[in-house]
């Protein structure tokens, strides 16, 4: 009877055990990822203190490939400092989130962010209908962001003392890619199509006013659902309309089927769409009907630059696969929001910083080199050194090739 009452609470214990490790595992479980450098004694590592930095990108669904990139890239930068934080007696910590594309998920993973004292930034989002509600909630808990991807007006337009993005606006991409079409391809016959989110939406409305002011007619402006893979009902319009081009404002799944589907109708003309489309899954959706497809991007040629290729090296070796359109710019966004850190560290007496200094150290960055971009944020977070690129696929392969490039 005795032995049968040991092990009773032998295994009641170890029951017990098991179910407090479970629950210290904080918001990673639940953000679909996994600490670079975890620590188990929740903010302390040794001796050094913890900085945990989040990512939130889509890491499942149809987004995942841009998504994973912008974790990896801002991954990378994280690790390339480490030693740096070390010696200033901190240990950085990666925590990614899974956003999944959805504004919902988003804005629940900002709020286990928040709470968790030890995290100081946030690098993200990819999709602007996501960064929108969830920096929402970094506002309200002074959490910096930098965003490497979003475009939409309203991610600074909201003027959020935390909010930053290294990347152009939608009001600079639409009309860029208007005037291309307009006065290089010499669209006069535009047929838009958009997704119904905050980024799509308002990158047609864009393109929209933009080609309209340069004389342009504009035979339709349809909306397509997120998820949808039949598109004839739209396919038919176009036909029945018979414009000289087709522009999309949305992502790069939804992007490449409406290309295939469009050319399977019969349409030959050029293709257009935004920095949603700069995917290398559009190539791997599309085929060979990606031919004349043109994309407007905030991201630029990673490797047009020694640094760029240098960075793209030492990516491909270590995660073994080829750098996205965003990879780099995840990474420039750790940059940045690292030096604010970095700065602010310095600020207060070498001692742990409060996210309200990391905030304003990060909107006061200026003239910070990256390996895609400069860096200098105006009042509301929007960076003075983003530009415009032009990509044509004169082959279905990817990256595309550039065909203009335009600044503020």
């Amino acid at each position: 009877m005795f032995r049968k009452t040991l092990s009773i609470l032998a295994t009641a214990t170890l029951a017990i055990g098991l179910l407090a490790g479970c629950s210290s595992s904080g918001g990673n479980d639940q953000a679909g990822g996994k600490a670079t450098e975890p620590s188990a004694d929740g903010g302390k590592a040794g001796s050094a203190q913890v900085i945990k930095i989040a990512t939130q990108s889509p890491l499942s669904g149809g987004s995942a490939t841009i998504g994973e990139s912008i974790k990896l890239g801002a991954q990378l930068a994280l690790e390339e400092n480490a030693a740096k934080f070390k010696e200033l007696g901190f240990d950085l910590v990666l925590v990614p989130y899974d956003d999944q594309a959805d504004p919902k998920k988003g804005v629940a993973n900002a709020q286990l962010i928040g709470s968790d004292t030890a995290v100081l930034g946030v690098v993200g989002h990819y999709n602007s209908g996501v960064a929108i509600p969830s920096s929402e909630i970094y506002e309200k808990y002074s959490m910096p962001m930098v965003s490497p991807a979003n475009t939409a007006t309203d991610v600074t337009d909201r003027k959020l003392k935390t909010v930053n993005r290294i990347v152009a606006r939608d009001d600079f991409q639409g009309p860029a890619g208007a005037e291309f079409a307009v006065k290089t391809l010499g669209a006069k016959k535009i047929f838009i199509i958009q997704d119904k989110t905050a980024y799509g939406t308002g990158l047609a409305e864009a393109f929209k006013g933009a080609a309209e002011g340069l004389g342009a007619q504009i035979a339709g402006f349809e909306g397509i659902t997120i998820g949808e893979k039949d598109f004839n009902g739209v396919m038919n319009q176009v036909v029945a309309q018979n414009p000289d081009m087709i522009y999309f404002g949305g992502m790069y799944t939804e992007g490449g089927m409406i290309i295939k589907q469009a050319r399977e109708k019969g349409f030959t003309g050029p293709i257009m769409g935004g920095d949603g489309m700069d995917s290398s899954t559009l190539v791997e959706i599309a085929g060979e009907s990606v031919l004349n497809t043109y994309i407007t991007s905030a991201a630029g040629v990673t490797t047009a630059t020694e640094a760029g290729q240098k960075f793209a090296e030492k990516y491909e070796a270590k995660f073994k696969k080829g750098i996205e359109g965003y990879s780099a710019y995840g990474y420039d966004a750790m940059g940045v929001l690292l030096q604010g850190i970095e700065e602010s560290i310095k600020a207060n007496n070498n001692a742990l910083p409060t996210r309200e200094q990391v905030a304003e150290a990060v909107r006061n960055v200026k003239e910070y080199e990256g390996v895609v971009t400069k860096v200098s944020f105006d009042e509301i977070g929007d960076n003075n050194y983003a530009k415009i690129f032009i990509y044509k696929f004169e082959e279905a392969s990817y990256p595309a090739a550039q065909v203009d490039e335009v600044s503020k």
